[in-house]
């Protein structure tokens, strides 16, 4: 492939351009699905081609092919140095790249086990074991239960001298009860409702989901919500646990930290962002025990890699560093805007066909020094709230509403009476900054989101963001649904 690779390459050099890249892109994708006994899903899908990105005279130019021959990859990269020659028409500044060392490397994501070596029947027998498990309710009228397996071999030069190989892993899956009665129904889902729980690496992930251990309790709790009071409304305070407090993370930490966002280069199409570069290294986000760090090394990441694709080498920084803004998701194109001499790699592309753009990098809360025990023990008035089912946040990441799955009340130092449909609300930095306790590293779990969207024309991404439970104090509380 970098034989193939290499007549972008020389044809970028022979126009002179500032940098030029080819990715070279193979993804194998395998989703299956099973809903109330029948298959839903099972598709096995493979892609293969390029993309080609020239940086000429200050500005950007891409273009990406699928016919697998030297001429077909140089005529590519003339397209893409054409479109550049016609970007420069509307160009404000030129783009001025922050230096990067060249890097010859092959990098894999740790697995023990293929999931595309598993044989189908395998994953159906365990799905349909499942779905039987669920159903045994009556008031279960609907169980869902997923898989997916995502596999992507990069082949990535550039001008500049780099030459990376990657391949990377990542294996999900979730079930999901839909219970019903008298017109109103309620969900709950292990380990998650909105798409599959993933992780980087092979079946391994799915076996250590113990998913046959906990249909049980979940076709129970869906169907003991449908009888649960609703969660009382009223300034209270809360304990989030579960992939609510990483979808809390995502929304109100990781997309208001990408600095194209932040420079406003998003605000037509998502918005923009509150945490404008002033604030830099003197706003507080957060009270003293929030530490926000993102991670392209950490195992088990979906945003984890050897390099970006910007051939960036993976790191580890502050977003947030005892309650203050420490950082930002950054690529070559900007970084400079922040006085970084060096992007800390958040650029990466939806496949091949493509232009990378700044992405969250796996995001974590790190862990306190507390249990959820005592979380819990420290509440007069309260409630814990876990997985999410709806999320609403403005333009500029600061006011949020989320919905959750399930709550119990607490009430003098106890865990109480499971409640329904709650929500919580909040501006970002008085959140965070009502943040006073969190569960120590024994509770720590890395949760994975698999379907963040961005960019025109849109670009799914995958990242992964760890967190424990955490208590917040005199938070907004109310009802959905």
């Amino acid at each position: 492939m970098f034989k193939l690779a290499d007549a972008a390459i020389e044809t970028a050099k022979r126009y002179r351009v500032d940098f030029g890249d080819i990715r070279v892109v193979e993804t194998r994708g395998q989703y299956l699905g099973v809903k109330n006994g029948e298959i839903a899903v099972l598709t096995d899908t493979t892609t293969l081609g390029y993309g080609v990105r020239v940086l000429y005279r200050g500005a950007w130019g891409f273009a990406s092919g699928r016919e697998m021959t030297a001429r077909a990859v140089a005529t590519t990269a003339l397209k893409a140095i054409a479109i550049a020659k016609a970007s420069r028409l509307l160009m404000r500044a030129p783009v001025r790249l922050a230096p990067e060392p060249a890097h010859t490397d092959f990098w894999q994501t740790p697995f023990l086990k293929d999931p595309f070596a598993v044989p189908v029947q395998t994953k159906l027998d365990l799905m349909f074991r499942l779905d039987a498990a669920l159903c045994k309710n009556k008031k279960i009228r609907v169980a869902e239960t997923s898989m997916h397996f995502l596999r992507e071999h990069q082949w990535h030069m550039t001008t500049g001298g780099s030459r990376i190989e990657q391949v990377l892993l990542s294996s999900g899956a979730c079930m999901v009860a839909t219970a019903v009665e008298n017109g109103e129904s309620q969900v709950r889902g292990y380990p998650c409702s909105h798409g599959d729980q993933a992780q980087g690496g092979g079946w391994e992930i799915i076996e250590a989901m113990d998913l046959p251990a906990n249909a049980e309790r979940v076709r129970e709790e869906a169907a003991a919500l449908l009888k649960a009071p609703a969660c009382p409304a009223g300034t209270k305070d809360l304990i989030i646990s579960g992939n609510q407090l990483a979808l809390q993370i995502h929304e109100s930490v990781g997309h208001a930290s990408e600095l194209d966002r932040v420079l406003g280069y998003e605000e037509s199409f998502a918005g923009s962002s509150f945490a404008t570069t002033e604030k830099l290294g003197k706003f507080r986000y957060g009270s003293p025990i929030v530490n926000l760090v993102a991670d392209a090394t950490l195992p088990g990441g979906l945003a984890t890699a050897g390099y970006d694709d910007d051939a960036v080498k993976a790191q580890r920084w502050h977003i947030v560093k005892d309650g203050l803004l420490s950082g930002y998701m950054t690529n070559r194109e900007f970084c400079g805007r922040v006085g970084l001499e060096r992007s800390q790699g958040s650029c990466r592309a939806d496949g091949y066909a493509n232009i990378p753009i700044t992405r969250i990098c796996n995001l974590s809360l790190m862990p306190g020094s507390s249990s959820t025990e005592e979380l819990v023990g420290g509440i007069r008035d309260g409630v814990m709230m876990e997985n999410n089912v709806s999320w609403s946040i403005d333009q500029k990441r600061l006011n949020f509403q989320f919905g959750c799955e399930i709550g119990w009340l607490i009430k003098n130092g106890k865990k109480r009476q499971l409640v329904k449909n709650p929500t919580y609300q909040g501006l970002t930095p008085a959140f965070w900054g009502s943040c006073d306790a969190i569960a120590g590293p024994a509770e720590w779990r890395l949760w994975g989101i698999a379907n963040c969207g961005k960019g025109q024309p849109s670009q799914t991404a995958m990242m992964s963001h760890g967190s424990s439970p955490a208590r917040f104090r005199k938070v907004k509380i109310g009802v959905h649904g």
